[in-house]
Order: C-alpha cells, then structure tokens, then sequence
C-alpha cells in the first residue's frame, strides 16, 4: 500500500549527524559507561509537589475530555505569566493550550501557510523544524545565523530570502547555539516581517534560562503582536518534558482558528495535566529561577574550562542549556570528532551538523550533568582535542 509523500518526505535521507546519538545509545545499552552531553533534558525529574497534584487531579476525577482550547484557569495563568515577563496585554482568549511545545509549532506553521507556501527558518535550528513546516505543507527555507555574529540572525540575510514568504520561524533563547537575540536583532527581525507582511513564529520555550541581558518577545515590539505567535511550554521551565503541556499566544481570531485544528487533531490536553501545570504555574518565577539555577552555574563551569586553553572557544552562552564549542582547530570535522570523542574517550557530544549547515565544525553540549560529572566530561573533552592536535 501507499504511504503519502507528505510523510515519506518529512525527513531526509541519512542520520543528518545523529548518528552520533544513536551509537551513543547502543553503547549504553551494551553497557558501556558514558558521560552524556546529546539531549536537553532535566537531570531532575518532575517535582514530587507537581506530580502530587497530577495524581490528585487524576484520582478526583479529572480524566475525561478537558476544554479543547485548554481549561480556563491554565489559559489564564499563562496569560498572566506572559503579561508579566513582556509587558504586553494578555488575555485567556489569547492563549491555546497544546500537547507540547512541538505541537504548537505544528499548529502555528499549519495556522499561517497553505500548501506550498514559502516558510522561514534559522539555521542553527532545534531539529525538527524543516520536518515541521514540510509537515504542514509548506517550503522550508533556511537563513543562516553566522559564528562570526555570536549567531545573531541579520535582517538583510533575512529580508534576502524573504520575498513570497509568509513566515518566519526564531528562537530565543535558542538551541543549540545559546544565543540570546539582542534588541537590535529584534528590531531587524520586525522591520522585515512588517515590510514582507510575514508571521513570526517565535518558539520561546527557554525564555526562563537567561543568563546575559534579558528575554524580550517579537510580540512585545511596536505592531507586531498582531502578526505574533509565541510558542512556550512548561518543560524547559517546570522540568516537565514528559508531561506534554505547551501553548500558543496570539491575536484572538488566529487562536479560535487554532483551537479548530486542535479538535481535529489533538483534541486537546488531559485535564490532569492542566492541573498539574496550573500548579506549577502558581509556584512563580522564584520557582522557575531555581530549575534554571543549575545551567546558569554550569555554563559558568564549562566557560572556565574552556578557558585554561586557547585553541578550542565557545560561544557565548548567552541563555538555555546548552553551549556551543568551536573545533576546528582540531582538524577534524564535527562528527569525525565527536564519534572519536565517544569512542576514545567515552563522552557523547552531538555535532553541529545536526543543527543544519551554519554552525558546521561546531559540537554542542548539553549541560545536563550533574556538576561534577560535567566537569569530567569537558575534561576529557580538552583532553582530547589536545591530543588530536598534537597527532595532526
């Protein structure tokens, strides 16, 4: 039988650099000892107080279909979450709860194109971006993010690139590079989206891991909430991966037209969960700070590494949980050294590679490792390219 071109063609062909990752996982599996640096999550689970509630949600009874568009209460709470970190005017009717930051990608790419429209996106990108907007039918098209810029996106490359578009998808704080944009970016980013009349959508989900400078929102600049979507969730903030709880934020009209799609396809969130979150919401920033506490400290670990040497940099880290480092040097491409690095030495980086092409000879490291444990990582890793220099 068939299978539709749509999904035989949401992914290209080959590991695009994940192959990396996979050797890394078997090598777990075969019981290989590793210090893992490849994915972004907690390595602290759920709060115990955030799954009580879930549990007590569920054994009261909330286990039935919730509110398509997310129960009242949560919609508001992020809401008034969003007023406060941006200072723009927010309401329920402006917010859609979804399963998940990835699904309100989706949702927002399905929102604003049509089949064969011309999206964009930057590259480095979180991986499954070009999937996402092939997945609602539009053309992917990529706009480097240049090392040289500490991977601020510029406003020329994008307007470039941005005739017939009808979208434009960033993220800030970003992953993988770290970057925070800055307020002069920002502003570029406006100007173009406001000159082509493109969306951004703007995927926010590390807006509580900042570490240099301040979070500021695309939907928080002059005429531009208009033509906003804002995607968050409660899994980079809350340590809450799992639980599959996200939103979009935008003018009134698009979420109802959002909320639609959701009835046909998710049909919502259950509302166990919603209540969990509400929850975890109600906690308050002093909450979120100490979830983010330990990348900001760890970042500040991994920098000082890095600098007892001169040959391999960083860049700087600006905001979430990851750091980028520089490795040409070495001689060797992205992911000639971290298969190396793994097969040497034990610890499982993922190459830029996986990213998209801007960022190449670059790895990425997930500071999701106790600290002890980070430290030894990026040990070895110095280590290692030292030696790999000093053979080449």
């Amino acid at each position: 039988m068939k299978i539709s071109k749509r999904l035989q063609t949401l992914t290209p062909k080959g590991d695009d650099g994940w192959g990396v990752y996979y050797k890394a996982m078997q090598m777990i599996d075969d019981g290989v000892e590793l210090l893992n640096m490849t994915i972004g999550e907690h390595d602290i689970g759920t709060d115990p107080v955030i799954l009580e509630e879930m549990h007590r949600a569920a054994l009261g009874g909330h286990t039935g279909y919730a509110a398509v568009p997310g129960i009242e209460p949560l919609r508001r709470a992020v809401a008034e979450r969003t007023q406060r970190m941006t200072g723009v005017e927010t309401g329920p009717e402006n917010v859609l709860i979804t399963p998940g930051g990835q699904a309100g990608l989706f949702a927002a790419h399905m929102l604003v194109c049509d089949p064969g429209d011309k999206a964009l996106f930057i590259d480095p990108y979180y991986v499954t971006y070009p999937g996402t907007i092939r997945a609602a039918g539009a053309q992917q098209v990529a706009v480097k993010a240049r090392p040289e810029t500490g991977f601020q996106p510029g406003a020329a490359d994008i307007d470039a690139a941005a005739d017939g578009a009808v979208s434009l998808l960033i993220n800030t704080p970003n992953n993988p590079t770290g970057a925070v944009y800055t307020r002069k970016t920002l502003d570029g980013i406006a100007q173009v989206c406001k000159a082509n009349d493109m969306w951004v959508i703007s995927d926010e989900v590390y807006d509580s891991q900042v570490w240099t400078g301040s979070h500021l929102s695309p939907r928080a600049l002059p005429a531009m909430a208009e033509r906003s979507l804002v995607v968050g969730s409660l899994s980079k903030s809350h340590a809450m991966t799992g639980s599959r709880l996200g939103w979009i934020i935008g003018p009134k009209d698009a979420i109802a037209a959002a909320a639609n799609l959701s009835t046909h396809t998710t049909y919502g969130v259950p509302g166990y969960i919603q209540d969990a979150g509400l929850f975890g919401l109600s906690l308050g920033a002093e909450y979120e700070a100490r979830i983010a506490a330990p990348f900001r400290r760890r970042r500040d670990l991994v920098r000082g590494l890095v600098a007892q040497q001169s040959f391999i940099s960083s860049i700087p880290s600006d905001g979430a949980m990851y750091v980028m480092l520089d490795i040409r040097p070495t001689g060797l491409s992205a992911t000639e050294f971290c298969l190396k690095l793994l097969e040497e030495a034990h610890v499982a980086t993922l190459p830029a590679d996986s990213f998209g092409t801007a960022a190449a000879g670059h790895i990425r490291l997930a500071m999701t490792l106790p600290d002890d444990q980070l430290v030894r990582a990026v040990s070895r890793l110095l280590e290692f390219a030292t030696a790999v220099r000093q053979a080449a």
